[in-house]
C-alpha cells in the first residue's frame, strides 16, 4: 500500500508559500507490517506532515513474512528502496554489526531515551548504541474467555501448565457453535509459528543448539513438544490452523471463535477494546503456560523503526522515527484511539500513567512479562545464543523459516512429526556446517 499526494496547480497557487514548501517536501519511504499499531501510525500521517511540512511520508505496508523478506533483501543489497524499516530485536544488532543501520547516537535530550524499558533498549543496541527505536514491544501471554470457563466449571491456574490447557481445550471445544478449544500460530515462518513453537520447546526442556552449536531439533524434548502442539491443534484447534498467524488468530479470538489463545501481549489492547472485540467484557488473561520448566515460556520482541545506511534522507527519517516512538506520540494515540490502543511495552512513563493503568487492566502484567523475559537464559540446559524465541545469529532467519515449514507440514499431516524434525535437523546441520559453526 503506497500513499501519494497530488495537488492541482490552481490549489498550489492559492496555497502560496505553504504550497511551495509542500511541493519541495522530502519524501521518505517507510516499510512496515500490517499490525494494528502500525495501521494507527499510518493513519496519523497528516498529523506528522502538518507538524513537518518539509517531509512527506510514503508507506509500504506488508504482511509479516513478506515484510521480513523485502527488508532483508533490500538492506543486504543496499538497494535503497526504504528510508525507514520496521525491524525487530533479531535484526537490529546483527544488521548494526554489519554497518547496515544508521547509529542513533545523537538523540536529543527531549527524546528521553532513558525512559525506554531497559530490556527493550538493550535488544535494539549494538556496542551500547541504539540502532533502532522501539515502536512497540511485547512478550507472550494466555488469553481466555471467562464466560466459557465459568460455564465449564474451570478455574484458571495462577501459572497454567500445558497439560491443564489440553484438558481445558477438550472441555471447551465446540465446533458446532464455531468455538475452537484453543487457537495457536500455525502459519510457517521464523517469526510466525516458530516464535510460538520455540517457547513451547523451551518449556519442554529443549533448545535449538547445544553449547558447541550442534542442532538438537530431533531431540526427545523437541519430539514431545511438537507432538503435543500438533495433537493439540488437530484435536481442538480451528479449521485451517496451518494458515493462521498472529493477525488471523487475533481476528478469530476477537469475534469469539477461540476459547483460549497463547500469543503476543500486544494483542491485549485490541482485545480489551469493545469497539474491536466482541469478547472484551469476558476477557481473562494469564501467564504463558509451562511444561517441565518455566524458562523461556514467554518471549521478548520489539517491533522497531530503523534507518538503513543506504537511505539518502537520513535526517528526515530520524525526525520521523523520533516522533513515532516518543512520549508525545503515545499521548497522541491515547487522545485519538484510547489508552488501550497506545503502543505497549516501550516506555516506563506509559506504565506510570494512572489513566493507562485504569483503562488497561493488563498493563502491569504485560510490563512484568517483558521485564522478566531473559534472552540470555532462556532454556533449561545452557545454550550459546541470545534470544528466547529466536537465535541471534544471521543464519537463523533461513533456518527458522525452513523448520517452520516442516512443522507446518506435520501439522497438516503431510509428514509425521518425527519425519519433519529429522528433516529439519539435517537441513540445519548442513547450514551450520556451511557457516563454519560445526565441522
Amino acid at each position: 500500500m503506497q500513499r501519494h499526494r497530488l495537488f492541482p496547480l490552481a490549489a498550489l497557487a492559492a496555497l502560496g508559500t505553504t504550497a511551495a514548501t509542500a511541493a519541495q517536501a522530502e519524501t521518505i519511504t517507510i516499510g512496515t507490517v500490517n499490525n494494528n499499531d502500525m495501521v494507527i501510525m499510518q493513519s496519523l500521517t497528516d498529523v506528522f506532515e502538518k507538524a513537518h511540512p518539509d517531509i512527506t511520508l510514503d508507506w509500504v505496508v506488508l504482511e509479516e513474512n513478506v515484510l521480513r523478506q523485502r527488508m532483508t533483501t533490500d538492506i543486504a543489497t543496499q538497494g535503497g528502496q526504504f528510508d525507514v524499516m520496521t525491524i525487530g530485536s533479531y535484526e537490529a544488532p546483527i544488521w548494526a554489526e554489519r554497518g547496515w543501520l544508521e547509529p542513533l547516537d545523537d538523540l536529543p535530550e527531549s527524546y528521553k531515551a532513558d525512559d525506554l524499558l531497559k530490556t527493550v533498549r538493550d535488544g535494539l543496541s549494538h556496542e551500547d548504541t541504539l540502532h533502532a527505536l522501539p515502536f512497540y514491544a511485547e512478550s507472550s501471554m494466555m488469553y481466555y474467555r471467562k464466560d466459557l470457563f465459568e460455564q465449564a466449571g474451570i478455574e484458571m491456574s495462577e501459572q497454567p501448565t500445558w497439560e491443564e490447557v489440553r484438558s481445558w481445550a477438550g472441555k471447551l471445544h465446540d465446533p458446532e457453535n464455531e468455538v475452537a478449544g484453543i487457537c495457536l500460530r500455525g502459519k510457517p515462518g521464523w517469526g510466525e509459528n516458530m516464535a510460538f513453537v520455540s517457547t513451547l520447546v523451551n518449556t519442554f526442556g529443549g533448545r535449538w543448539f547445544d553449547m558447541d552449536w550442534n542442532p538438537e531439533i530431533n531431540s526427545k524434548e523437541w519430539q514431545e513438544a511438537v507432538s503435543f502442539y500438533v495433537n493439540l491443534l488437530n484435536d481442538y484447534g480451528p479449521a485451517g490452523a496451518s494458515s493462521n498467524g498472529f493477525n488471523e488468530n487475533l481476528a478469530l479470538f476477537s469475534r469469539g471463535s477461540c476459547a483460549m489463545w497463547v500469543d503476543a501481549t500486544s494483542a491485549a489492547g485490541k482485545l480489551f477494546d469493545p469497539e474491536e472485540s466482541k469478547v472484551a467484557d469476558q476477557l481473562g488473561f494469564a501467564p504463558a503456560p509451562i511444561a517441565d520448566t518455566p524458562k523461556g515460556s514467554h518471549w521478548l520482541w520489539s517491533w522497531a523503526l530503523a534507518i538503513p545506511s543506504s537511505s539518502d534522507s537520513t535526517e528526515a527519517a530520524k525526525t520521523f522515527i523520533r516522533w513515532a516512538t516518543s512520549q508525545e506520540y503515545v499521548k497522541l494515540v491515547a487522545e485519538r484511539e484510547g489508552w488501550t490502543n497506545v503502543p505497549p511495552g516501550t516506555r516506563e512513563s506509559t506504565y506510570a500513567s494512572e489513566r493507562y493503568q485504569e483503562e488497561a487492566p493488563f498493563a502491569g502484567f504485560v510490563v512484568d512479562a517483558i521485564r522478566e523475559a531473559d534472552p540470555l537464559d532462556s532454556t533449561q540446559e545452557p545454550n550459546p545464543y541470545v534470544g528466547v524465541q529466536f537465535v541471534g545469529i544471521p543464519q537463523f532467519q533461513s533456518i527458522g523459516t525452513q523448520v517452520g515449514q516442516m512443522i507446518a507440514s506435520a501439522l497438516t499431516g503431510q509428514v509425521s512429526v518425527e519425519q519433519a524434525l529429522d528433516s529439519a535437523q539435517r537441513a540445519t546441520e548442513r547450514t551450520m556446517e556451511r557457516s563454519g559453526y560445526i565441522e
